[in-house]
């Protein structure tokens, strides 16, 4: 998202987070810009229930929780690394003067934060439909659409069965009975556990 040269030369500092480990949960107040360099990160929170809600992965180059630095509010969710990840931190003051006085910068965040709040309404939208099918299609046409693939059968899915669960509000279960038969509508295809779509 932001040159990882421009972030190092206003302050920022890599960091290394296990996978498994926390980089800012629920309550915590945003102090810091934080940028995948290299892994993956789940942004999630639990119902009373302990049941996982997913609302979205994240990959090399993409922020994580930035649309916070811009407010007083206080995390609504959890960042957690699913895989061992290096991020680069920027500290909020440092950030907001990097944002003000690079137009490139703002207009880059600003597109980020505009393909966010579009996946949000698509997912929205689409969770609230009553077909299995339709909230797993969703969510793969997005990820794809992300992965700037186009054609039949050429992206492989990076999301697990509980993933999708997670993302869609769908029991797991469900979710391999429908892509199983999504398989057989000619949907998509099964190459051993790996979704191509």
């Amino acid at each position: 998202m932001i040159d990882e040269n421009l972030l190092l030369e206003n302050g920022a500092v890599y960091e290394d987070y296990p996978a498994k480990e926390i980089i800012f949960q629920t309550g915590d107040t945003p102090h810091f810009y934080f940028q995948i360099a290299k892994g993956t990160v789940e942004l999630n929170n639990y119902h009373e229930d302990g049941k996982e809600f997913t609302f979205n992965i994240l990959r090399d180059g993409q922020s994580i929780g930035e649309s916070l630095l811009f407010s007083d509010k206080k995390y609504p969710m959890n960042a957690l690394a699913k895989t061992d990840c290096k991020v680069l931190k920027l500290s909020k003051s440092n950030f907001l003067r990097l944002v003000c006085e690079n137009h490139d910068v703002m207009l880059g965040i600003l597109k980020n934060l505009s393909d966010r709040l579009f996946y949000k309404y698509v997912m929205l939208f689409n969770n609230s439909a009553s077909e299995p099918s339709t909230k797993i299609r969703s969510l793969i046409d997005y990820f794809k659409e992300c992965a700037h693939e186009q054609d039949r059968y050429t992206y492989e899915v990076p999301l697990t069965r509980q993933q999708i669960a997670n993302l869609t509000g769908l029991r797991v279960e469900t979710v391999i009975r429908t892509i199983k038969k999504m398989e057989q509508e000619d949907i998509l295809k099964l190459e051993g556990r790996q979704i191509i779509y």
